[in-house]
């Protein structure tokens, strides 16, 4: 049986386009002493992989011409020569864009649970990557307080959204998105409960933030860099705070990436911004879930999720992240057999 792959042929200028991968296929791989073989049930899309198809250091290294795109997933094991793995449990790792993968030594995964009465694509998004990051740099590494005033830009995003139901279960005193286009900006108030939404394509945000929080921002939890972000350093509050989750709106950036003038206030407000990667958590990750899942089941954190179905379709769904064109979490279906106990 053959294992259809993306691999990655040329470093993409901009947006990923039809000369950026190529689907291929290769014998499916055989299951050695110690591993595990995975069937592929659904991909994460995350805007990081977009870096990683650059030639540019990075905290993971290049994914090499030729090779997998990188990314993570769920799958099905099918077949373990492990005892860290047992035939029908469902679990998560670094899939890569393909239809099966051996769990190694070197590649490790981590059985979903099962029996929460949540769907595949829900775990993978709430409970995964995404609210794991949500959680821990709006509760750690931001070390929100209660009364804070949060501002959280790509507000109807995956990310994003988790963060400002976080904060506003935590007791925030505000929490304000930034989004794009008044539709988002609907979203985020209306779906995900935020009190207030800024729409930064509408112009003036400068002065939208200034009416919107008087008395600075608090916490400001940034998942787009670039302008939006030397935006909210003019309006920080004393003792800010300021999470560089990511930076989407540089990853597609075909000349100079935009510098950013107003960290000047950070001295003047004392205020701290500090970096982080979900994988430094890794070791906590149970933590995030537990809070996660019983968030949801008390219908505390509302989510979505934009399923584009088929392999091939992955390139097509990591241009969604940066065109606007998804709502909530993007996956992309591999396999539709693959179900949750």
């Amino acid at each position: 049986m053959d294992n259809r792959q993306i691999v990655l042929v040329r470093r993409p200028v901009g947006q990923v386009d039809s000369s950026t991968t190529s689907l291929v296929s290769s014998p499916r791989p055989v299951c050695g002493e110690g591993e595990a073989l995975i069937k592929v049930a659904m991909l994460s899309i995350d805007p990081t992989i977009r870096t990683w198809m650059d030639d540019a250091p990075g905290y993971l290294p290049p994914i090499g011409l030729g090779d997998v795109v990188r990314g993570s997933g769920t799958g099905v094991v099918v077949e373990s020569r492990s005892e860290r793995y047992h035939v029908g449990e469902v679990v998560f790792g670094m899939t890569d864009w393909q239809e099966w993968v051996l769990a190694t030594d070197d590649r490790r995964f981590s059985v979903v649970p099962q029996g929460l009465g949540l769907d595949l694509a829900t775990v993978m998004n709430v409970l995964g990557v995404t609210g794991i990051t949500a959680f821990f740099g709006l509760t750690d590494v931001g070390q929100m307080k209660e009364g804070d005033v949060v501002v959280v830009s790509g507000a109807a995003g995956a990310t994003g959204s988790v963060v400002g139901q976080i904060a506003k279960a935590r007791g925030a005193a505000k929490v304000v998105g930034i989004a794009g286009g008044p539709e988002k900006c609907a979203e985020v108030v209306e779906k995900y409960g935020f009190d207030e939404c800024l729409d930064y394509r509408q112009g003036g945000l400068r002065q939208q933030l200034t009416e919107s929080c008087p008395q600075g921002v608090d916490l400001y939890f940034d998942n787009v860099g670039g302008e939006i972000l030397d935006v909210v350093l003019t309006n920080v509050a004393m003792h800010a705070r300021v999470v560089l989750c990511g930076a989407i709106s540089q990853y597609n950036a075909t000349g100079a990436r935009r510098g950013i003038e107003n960290t000047s206030m950070l001295i003047v407000r004392r205020g701290r911004m500090e970096g982080f990667i979900v994988s430094d958590y890794a070791n906590r990750f149970v933590e995030a879930q537990t809070v996660l899942a019983a968030m949801v089941l008390a219908g505390q954190l509302r989510h979505q999720e934009h399923v584009v179905h088929g392999l091939e379709k992955a390139p097509e769904a990591l241009n969604l992240l940066f065109s606007g064109g998804n709502h909530g979490k993007t996956l992309v279906e591999v396999d539709e057999s693959v179900r949750l106990g």
